[in-house]
């Protein structure tokens, strides 16, 4: 009996540890029956790229010395350490993983109790109780976070604290700030910060290794920063009396020779580390935007190279696709139902390589009963007309508008394409989706719904560098140039099978080419111009800007570049913007024809007031916009744009050019705000950045001052996190600064987060009534932090949309397309009249629609373009139109 209680205390013991942690792939496929080298394991966290080149030599070398014990004090890997972490080396100590060093700091003795904010790693609260600590576990925030006044009462009395940054499951941060204004406190008590997983982090500012009052151990692992769990190794930093303390209660030879060897390599390769970090950061957010396509799946926003995920749908819980997963799919996830505070429904998954993290979504897909059908190939050639442009801003935009419109016109089925677009000015269907908005004005002109199909690539920078990459409407990563380079083969995938489907659906493709097809630096991997002509078969007009100047160098000098296939694909030319005469241009025409063999199809007129939405910030940044017929200017109100350095989305302040007593004014100097009656805080990218460009042009003082008198402010997205007190960024998506002030009109918090809110959104505008409507685009939570703030607007389900002050003079909102409503904008311009000591305006409102400007351009562009060459290019003629209607079911 005896000996049968001591085999079952055993095995007890055993399955508690077979459960504690993953990674254990031998019993995973025990479960499959399979063997461990064919599980894809993502229960264990580990670096997705590997360990360094480097290893097998540094161990070669290495065994060479097995013959021989191991420095009891590494003293080798210390030194590296120290350097390394800029700390004296009597400030360091090495062990046998962390784990090793966390069961000796759970052994030090003067202590209560040990406090562990949960759910975190289980093994603090295993380490303590083997040692006979009490443990008290007081919960995290809903979003994960240390709830350090709640747990003040506990810290009054000697305790052993565990902190977890970031927090193993959730990849939440704890702010370094904190630990030490805590510590400062409560001096009797020691806190262990576990920075595991920090090294996945950018940069070291917000790190504890260093910088560390005496009352806080700091320990790291290079297991899992290097991709050695075989070898096990990991460091603590604590002050020297400390660290004496902890190596006595540690066995002598507890980092083996091997492990010495490799630590000091690992340390010394700051190249490896940040290729690291660049690439976790990547892979983490691909991951995360695949899973979240997955219905039932919510994923939690993290820092590590790991994702905390909770199963949500009714009656389910993830021990069942834990169960599918291995058994169907040889995949091992991670159940964090052992986890303090979590149940079976939260489970965790690694980031490994992008192949992987492919497999693991397309099997979860399976699991779920989504998995994705057969890629939609092409059944027929479309016929497909595409412009190109000798540069950027040569007015493909528009050209491609007016020949959706001319298309439509003429009875055919259309839809617009532009595979990839890099512009900050975007969109959200009705789907959720985000795509560029030249598209959107283009399927307004063929009476379409926008969809992302039109647009499956969008790249929107951040910096001069890098860019958030956007694949069939939802972000994939933040990638520098050098990344979405190689990432641009499945960008390619996704473009040619989004091509494929809408022109199955329609008679005619219109393409949008961009920048130039002949910049030969990025033509080894184009997806835009050629490369896409190409692949849709499509008939191209190349054209030119004349109003700019050289036009007829720059299309010469276009096809001397391209090779002779490509240039086959032209059909001809369409000179854009030009004034006077055009007969004057025959000569050029026909040296062009001599050169190029190619004709000019068209010279289209300069269109003064075209109506239509800008694309490109340049135009807006100039501070030009056509204005239609105003009234005098006393008899206008004067609204002043704030011109940000990464502006996005500033297409909200067109229909106000529309209104007759309405001047705008585009200002980047705070010299040239003046007095105006309404200033207009637009999106931004890069909210911090843009903030703090603000500030240093003397900006933000400039509004301050306005806010006291009758000026009105309106933030709009990025404009509205501005006006707010602070902006925390836990993530640093856009600052190593954890919190950065803001301009303090508003008594609002910003905390930004990885995870993008896309959605269209209607409401109501509270002090008017009137009706309101547009999209949320935007990174991020805003909250009130005062009770005699009013909310400005609310949505259809009664959530407040903005914030105002009482007096309504100073407003914030993430709606985006606020003044499309017409209602609305004018009660607005009526208000600053009033202001001003105006009368409102007694005539019949704008309607603010682009119905008239459509059809007004493809008017011009009709009569300018010979459009029986365009159509016979296509081998389509306008009286098979209403036929093809008709045999759709159309007519």
């Amino acid at each position: 009996m005896i000996k049968q209680n001591v085999f079952e205390g055993i095995s007890e013991v055993l399955d508690e540890r077979r459960f504690a942690h993953g990674g254990n792939r031998r019993r995973m496929a025990e479960a499959a029956g399979c063997s461990p080298d064919d599980i894809l394991d993502f229960s264990a966290n580990v670096n997705p790229m590997g360990p360094p080149q480097w290893l097998g030599q540094v161990v070669g070398q290495a065994l060479q010395d097995v013959d021989s014990y191991p420095d009891p004090d590494s003293t080798g890997l210390v030194m590296a350490a120290a350097e390394r972490y800029k700390v004296w080396p009597t400030q360091v100590v090495a062990g046998n993983g962390a784990s090793e060093l966390l069961f000796a700091v759970a052994g030090l003795k003067g202590f209560r109790r040990a406090i562990i904010p949960s759910p975190t790693y289980v093994d603090y609260a295993r380490s303590c109780k083997a040692h006979g600590l009490p443990v008290e576990e007081p919960l995290l925030t809903d979003d994960f976070k240390v709830d350090f006044p709640a747990m003040g009462p506990l810290l009054t009395t000697p305790s052993l604290v565990f902190l977890c940054s970031p927090n193993n499951p959730s990849g939440s941060l704890v702010s370094a700030a904190d630990v030490r204004e805590v510590a400062a406190m409560f001096p009797r008590s020691v806190f262990v910060v576990d920075e595991s997983f920090a090294e996945f982090l950018p940069g070291d500012a917000d790190r504890l290794t260093r910088d560390r009052p005496s009352n806080v151990i700091t320990v790291l692992s290079l297991t899992k920063t290097y991709a050695i769990p075989g070898l096990r190794l990991g460091l603590a930093f604590a002050d020297p009396d400390m660290i004496l303390r902890i190596r006595r209660s540690m066995p002598s030879w507890s980092v083996n020779g091997l492990a010495q060897k490799v630590g000091e390599r690992c340390l010394r390769d700051t190249a490896y580390l940040e290729e690291t970090r660049e690439r976790t950061k990547l892979l983490r957010e691909e991951l995360a935007s695949g899973l979240r396509q997955v219905p039932g799946i919510k994923v939690m926003p993290g820092s590590a190279n790991y994702l905390l995920c909770r199963m949500d749908r009714v009656g389910q819980d993830a021990t069942r696709l834990q169960e599918r997963l291995l058994m169907e799919h040889r995949i091992g996830i991670r159940l964090c139902g052992n986890y303090t505070g979590l149940d079976d429904c939260w489970f965790r998954v690694a980031v490994r390589s992008r192949e992987d993290n492919e497999k693991l979504v397309r099997a979860m897909e399976v699991v779920a009963g989504t998995a994705r059908g057969p890629v939609v190939r092409r059944t027929r050639r479309t016929p497909a007309l595409m412009i190109q442009g000798t540069s950027s801003n040569a007015g493909k935009s528009v050209l491609a508008a007016a020949f959706c419109r001319i298309f439509l016109q003429d009875g055919y089925n259309v839809a617009p394409f532009k595979a990839q677009n890099m512009s900050l000015n975007s969109f959200v269907t009705d789907k959720g989706g985000e795509m560029g908005r030249a598209q959107v004005t283009q399927a307004m002109a063929c009476r379409l719904n926008p969809d992302v199909r039109m647009n499956p690539v969008l790249l929107k920078p951040g910096s001069d560098t890098g860019s958030q990459v956007i694949v069939m409407g939802r972000p994939v990563g933040n990638m520098a140039v050098r990344e979405y380079v190689e990432y641009k083969p499945r960008a390619w995938e996704a473009v040619k099978a989004a091509y494929d489907s809408l022109a199955n659906e329609h008679d005619v493709m219109v393409l949008e080419g961009a920048g130039s097809p002949a910049e030969v630096n990025l033509k080894h991997h184009d997806i835009v111009n050629m490369a896409m002509a190409q692949y849709a078969e499509a008939r191209v007009l190349l054209t030119g800007d004349i109003d700019r100047g050289g036009v007829f160098a720059s299309i010469v000098g276009t096809m001397s570049l391209l090779t002779p296939g490509e240039r086959s694909l032209v059909e001809g030319y369409v000179i854009n913007r030009f004034r006077g005469d055009a007969s004057l241009l025959d000569p050029a025409f026909s040296q062009m024809f001599e050169r190029t063999g190619k004709p000019v199809l068209g010279t289209v007129p300069y269109i003064h007031s075209l109506g239509l939405p800008e694309e490109d910030s340049v135009s807006f940044k100039e501070g030009f916009r056509p204005e239609g017929d105003k009234l005098p200017e006393d008899q206008c109100v004067d609204i002043v744009v704030l011109d940000l350095p990464r502006i996005s989305n500033f297409n909200d302040i067109d229909p106000l050019h529309a209104e007759p007593d309405v001047r705008v004014r585009v200002v980047s100097d705070a010299i040239d705000v003046g007095t105006p009656d309404a200033v207009i805080i637009p999106g931004s990218k890069s909210t911090v950045p843009d903030m703090r460009a603000l500030k240093g042009t003397g900006m933000a003082a400039a509004l301050r001052g306005l806010a006291g008198g009758r000026t009105r402010i309106v933030g709009i997205c990025g404009g509205f996190q501005m006006l707010g007190r602070t902006v925390d960024d836990p993530y640093g998506l856009e600052s190593e600064t954890t919190r950065v002030e803001g301009f303090d009109l508003l008594p609002v918090q910003t905390t930004l987060s990885p995870e993008k809110t896309l959605t269209r959104t209607s409401g109501t505008h509270s002090a008017s009534g009137l009706a309101v409507h547009g999209y949320e685009i935007h990174h991020g939570r805003t909250e009130p932090l005062s009770e005699e703030l009013r909310v400005a607007m609310r949505d259809g389900s009664g959530e407040p949309l903005g914030y105002m002050r009482p007096d309504g003079r100073v407003l914030g909102t993430y709606l985006h397309g606020l003044f499309d409503a017409d209602g609305f904008r004018r009660w607005f311009v009526d208000q600053l009249r009033m202001d001003k000591g105006l009368s409102p305006l007694e005539i019949a409102r704008p309607v603010f629609g682009l119905e008239d400007a459509l059809d007004h351009l493809a008017s011009v562009v009709r009569e300018a373009v010979d459009m029986d060459a365009v159509y016979r290019s296509l081998g389509l003629s306008r009286g098979c139109a209403q036929a093809s209607l008709f045999r759709r079911g159309d007519g």
